[in-house]
């Protein structure tokens, strides 16, 4: 996991409440046995420093089994702000039960929901499992989610894969974020992905809702990208008009 300079993106959200808000979206960390302990500590180094208000994980945070990356996982307890985290299929894979227990200080939002005061607004978060958990029988709720989203007018909405981005409409969410692309990797797989996914990668606009997808600071397969480096970006919320 090589660590990419910090990217910085405006977002153009039409709520007036959730303008300056900065949220730090991380996504597709895939660390394994071969990730050094010095990568997470450059990544906990960054998260503590940058100045967004809280922290994302939209999924795929594991690549092996957790029992061999225990240390490094604890390691990322160590960020010190509010960090709200889904599941991704590798997760579900390889053992989320366990990634669950060693992220003791961070917020699971699969089918749940938080709310928390901006500028004296109340914002509300929630995510979705990933669309592999059918297969390790957790249920999506997704009704529950997109109800819970839709009786609260400023909103932000989580999960791995780009193609939920049809709840993230139907509950009215200013915004959704997502990975699980890679922004395809390697080219020419940019092509493969977007027989399955929506989007590739970075921002779009759909009728209220802001879409952003994340393209993952590792690697699934090879350990190599081309046109599609890694990133870890800083969304800045701004109530300017999109244009």
């Amino acid at each position: 996991m090589n660590l990419p300079a910090l990217n910085e993106v405006e977002v153009a959200i039409k709520s007036d409440d959730l303008n300056h808000l900065k949220i730090l979206h991380l996504s597709d960390m895939h660390i394994n046995k071969k990730t050094t302990i010095n990568s997470i500590q450059e990544l906990v180094k960054l998260s503590n420093n940058c100045e967004a208000d809280f922290v994302v994980i939209t999924g795929d945070i594991i690549d092996c089994h957790t029992k061999y990356i225990a240390d490094k996982l604890k390691l990322l307890n160590t960020i010190e702000k509010k960090v709200f985290y889904i599941s991704g299929n590798h997760d579900l894979f390889y053992g989320f039960e366990g990634l669950k227990f060693l992220l003791k200080d961070f917020i699971l939002l699969d089918n749940e929901t938080y709310i928390f005061e901006y500028n004296d607004s109340k914002i509300a978060l929630a995510g979705l499992s990933d669309r592999f958990s059918k297969f390790f029988k957790i249920k999506r709720e997704e009704s529950k989610i997109v109800n819970f989203l839709k009786e609260h007018k400023n909103s932000i909405f989580l999960a791995h894969q780009p193609k939920d981005y049809k709840f993230a409409l139907k509950a009215n969410a200013k915004l959704f974020l997502c990975g699980h692309t890679h922004g395809g990797q390697i080219y020419p797989f940019h092509y493969f992905v977007r027989l399955f996914q929506p989007f590739l990668a970075g921002l779009f606009y759909i009728k209220d809702t802001a879409i952003y997808v994340n393209k993952g600071l590792g690697y699934w397969g090879i350990n190599f990208r081309y046109k599609a480096k890694s990133e870890i970006t800083l969304l800045k919320l701004t109530s300017k008009s999109v244009k």
